[in-house]
């Protein structure tokens, strides 16, 4: 049976279903990338770029039906999932403005030759593994700079993704990409392994989970390809003595209501002063409780289900446990009657160093909130977890709350903001939430040949 499945996760009703790729086929496809590098790498950057255009040209004139599309497949409120598409299509639109400008040779001091430059060259074939809370987003992070570069590129979506996956792989042919440049596949996980481990394939990169992560690390080291992988994230958001306690706890219940709690740079461990803790907690309740979840495609929803009823047990589970251990639940937690992959959003505290809650990513609506005594102590606890995605601090002195920030162990530290995503801003984390970096220039870096060419001076 197929793993490739859209099932509603407001009604739990599957509505369709799609074949994975046959085993048969995988040399196929890697052939089919592999003969469609060298033309490719050709076509002129700017023609290249063209396309990207057309693709978000596509992404903005279809913003209703994809926003659609996911809100049935994944669970994401359609007024998120507008915000989504409208993101995606900025980066395709980043990438070809900026793309071609990214690869111009760069003359370097000839230190004693005629002439030292560097280039900046495509590697050939990539595959690209994709998770399901933002199907749109997350593909044009890796798509985008890698069409422009000249890469080809093999794409395997999550399997509760292939519907979305199947119209991106429209887009892309319809606006200019050669059926052989850009190849989806409802592959399994064994295929891929065979996939990065087979020599026409140059580098591989993973959205998705810790797990998933060390899986293709492995196979990827083992046979010395190149690898970029965003993984979990259990971000710190640290409210500072002087900040609006009740207009910030707004923010970061909104912020962590966001897709449902279904991000990895979310804000899942809130860190307070000790004698805020009770007013923050209050405003969290009372957000989380006023928060009704319905139906996704109703664009007055604003919380969703869960991706799935396993992963909404999941989360379940997790809050059971840490109350279980001694937290204390404020509310929330509990599955709503009724079909559909439900929680009501949870707010915790009491959690402590021992409890399972204290180390785990929560992918879900749960908020859990530390009180403190000290900036000391606020980033002790923030860099206390093995993950290292993202940060905020939270204050209205901008200065201060800088240097705090400066101290967090984050690939991206934010000051008054969390989690803002844009083109031209790097992404990527730091410890067990993986390496490389997406996004901007640094996105454009990741795949590459960054080729010397030096001409020494004749000779006579």
């Amino acid at each position: 049976m197929t793993a490739y499945v859209t099932t509603n996760p407001a009604t739990g009703k599957t509505e369709r279903t799609f074949p994975e790729l046959d085993d048969a086929a995988v040399s196929d496809v890697l052939g089919r990338v592999t003969d469609a590098y060298p033309g490719w790498r050709a076509t002129p950057a700017a023609d290249r770029a063209q396309i990207l255009v057309r693709v978000a040209e596509a992404y903005e004139a279809r913003s209703d039906e994809l926003a659609a599309l996911i809100a049935t497949e994944m669970g994401k409120p359609v007024k998120e999932a507008a915000g989504e598409v409208a993101l995606a299509a900025s980066i395709y639109r980043w990438y070809a403005e900026h793309g071609p400008d990214l690869l111009t040779r760069e003359t370097l001091d000839p230190q004693g030759a005629q002439e030292s430059v560097v280039q900046t060259e495509p590697i050939g074939p990539l595959v690209g593994v994709m998770p399901w809370n933002f199907p749109y987003y997350q593909v044009a992070r890796f798509v985008a700079p890698n069409l422009v570069v000249g890469n080809t590129i093999v794409l395997k979506h999550a399997p509760i993704c292939a519907a979305s996956a199947e119209v991106m792989d429209e887009i892309f042919h319809t606006a200019g990409v050669p059926d052989d440049v850009y190849v989806n596949v409802y592959a399994t996980n064994e295929q891929i392994a065979d996939m990065i481990a087979d020599p026409r394939i140059q580098g591989i990169s993973l959205t998705g989970s810790e797990r998933a992560g060390a899986s293709v690390a492995e196979t990827a080291g083992r046979n010395l390809k190149k690898a970029v992988l965003e993984l979990g994230g259990s971000d710190a958001f640290i409210v500072l003595d002087d900040a609006d306690v009740a207009r910030t706890a707004k923010v970061a219940a909104r912020a962590r209501l966001m897709n449902g709690g279904q991000a990895c740079n979310s804000p899942k461990r809130m860190i307070v002063p000790t004698d805020k803790v009770e007013e923050f907690v209050s405003v969290l309740v009372s957000t989380f409780e006023a928060t009704e979840h319905g139906d996704p495609t109703d664009s007055g929803t604003r919380l969703g289900p869960l991706s799935s009823v396993a992963a909404r047990d999941g989360v379940a589970e997790q809050v059971r446990r840490a109350v279980e251990q001694g937290a204390t639940l404020h509310t929330g937690g509990e599955v709503p009657d009724g079909d559909g992959a439900f929680l009501r959003p949870a707010v915790l505290t009491g959690v402590t160093k021992d409890m399972d809650a204290y180390s785990e990513e929560i992918f879900g609506p749960v908020a859990v909130v530390y009180g403190v005594d000290s900036v000391d102590e606020a980033v002790t606890l923030a860099n206390d977890v093995s993950y290292g995605l993202s940060g905020s601090v939270w204050s209205g002195d901008i200065e201060r709350a800088q240097e705090i920030a400066d101290r967090l162990e984050v690939g991206m530290a934010y000051v008054n903001e969390h989690g803002t995503t844009l083109p031209g801003l790097p992404f990527g984390g730091v410890k067990r939430s993986g390496f490389g970096r997406e996004l901007g220039r640094w996105g454009m870096g990741e795949f590459v040949n960054t080729r010397l060419r030096r001409t020494a001076k004749p000779r006579g």
